[in-house]
């Protein structure tokens, strides 16, 4: 009884069973009352008129007359049971079948999609109920498949981030050891560098799986991020001025929110360093803080290189950089997937906006006002 096959089945049966036993009691007990009374009106005399000679043997013509209907109305409907519940049961293991079939179907495609086969599908029965299942498990297949394809390229991507520093680092080592490289002062540090872009790279992936995963372990707590903004963009001054751009910081006074003061600097870092590295030199970055729609807004523009409309969907994948000569090195690549991560985190959104190439870009970091409205 638990298969479903069997359920769909008994409740054709069960149904049908009901209507046969409620048809039957209300013809039951209708129709001699009605033969009574058509009866009653032929006669004109409640039983007794013409033709039934008003006498008992008449009378008792009637009674068997009365009887003999019931009896055929009970056979009819005897019979009439037996082929509505046969009926029933027919249709129900019919309807039973295909409703097993699409449901094979989709459990066929869902454990080859366990096993690994996302390009799996199920094909849509009439149904519709049915066909919006069929189309979530190939939604789900579809989804699984991006994820994996995310997930290969991710380790590729870490590999050759790894490759290249430990090339250096191993050639540098085996050049000493067999002494054709001698233990100078600038080799050792050549290996250091490359040591600090390895542990880099680490805490960039540490902090790319905290945040991907909810794990950051926010210190939340109310925050002016007017003045977060200022400060970690001032920061960055010194930087910005040696490469010849303009730095311009704009705060619209108070912004209260509840966030960590110390990622969202992290963030602000990472957009402004962002827009240094695109913004050649006689350029802009310039660093806005506004209230739009109760949210705390904070913008890093620059006049740099700019972004195609094929980039800005894809400026926050993990490891994805923007094939430009005029950029040069841009850091791991997965600085703003880290920051928005951040952002989200707070309950807020980072977003990319562009004009194009040759136009510069915009990014705008969109945070929850604080309830109270007052940062500490």
């Amino acid at each position: 009884m638990n298969r479903l096959s069997v359920r769909l089945v008994v409740s054709h049966v069960l149904v049908a069973l009901i209507g046969v036993v409620a048809t039957f009691g209300v013809v039951r007990w209708l129709a001699p009352a009605m033969f009574d009374e058509t009866l009653r009106r032929q006669t004109g005399t409640g039983g007794r008129g013409p033709g039934m000679g008003g006498g008992p043997g008449t009378s008792g013509a009637g009674m068997v007359l009365r009887d003999q209907l019931a009896t055929a109305v009970t056979q009819a409907l005897l019979v009439g049971a037996v082929v509505g519940i046969l009926a029933a049961a027919v249709f129900g293991v019919f309807a039973a079948r295909r409703v097993i079939h699409s449901l094979s179907a989709v459990r066929t495609a869902t454990r080859q999609i366990a096993d690994g086969n996302y390009a799996a599908e199920v094909p849509e029965p009439k149904e519709a109920e049915l066909a919006e299942l069929a189309s979530d498990v190939n939604q789900l297949g579809e989804a699984l498949a991006q994820t994996e394809a995310h997930r290969m390229r991710l380790l590729g991507e870490v590999a050759h981030e790894l490759r290249t520093p430990l090339t250096v680092i191993d050639g540098y080592v085996e050049g000493m050891i067999d002494q054709v490289l001698p233990t100078t002062p600038e080799n050792l540090a050549q290996i250091t560098d490359e040591t600090r872009r390895l542990r880099r790279l680490g805490e960039d992936l540490s902090s790319l799986s905290k945040a991907e995963e909810g794990r950051l372990g926010l210190r939340i707590q109310p925050a002016n991020a007017s003045a977060i903004v200022q400060a970690a963009a001032e920061r960055l001054r010194p930087q910005i001025e040696d490469a010849d751009v303009t730095l311009v910081v704009a705060p619209s006074g108070s912004l209260p929110v509840n966030c960590d003061p110390d990622r969202i600097a992290q963030v602000v870092t990472n957009l402004v360093g962002n827009a240094l590295r695109a913004t050649p030199a006689g350029g802009t970055i310039t660093v806005r803080t506004r209230i739009a729609d109760r949210r705390a807004l904070i913008e890093v523009s620059d006049t740099g290189v700019g972004l195609t409309s094929d980039q800005l969907p894809r400026i926050f994948e993990r490891f994805y950089r923007v094939n430009d000569q005029r950029i040069g090195e841009s850091g791991s690549g997965i600085g703003l997937t880290i920051s928005r991560g951040i952002a989200r985190a707070h309950g807020g959104e980072l977003t990319a906006t562009s004009a194009g190439l040759g136009h510069g870009s915009t990014f705008t970091l969109a945070l929850p006002l604080s309830p109270s409205g007052s940062p500490a």
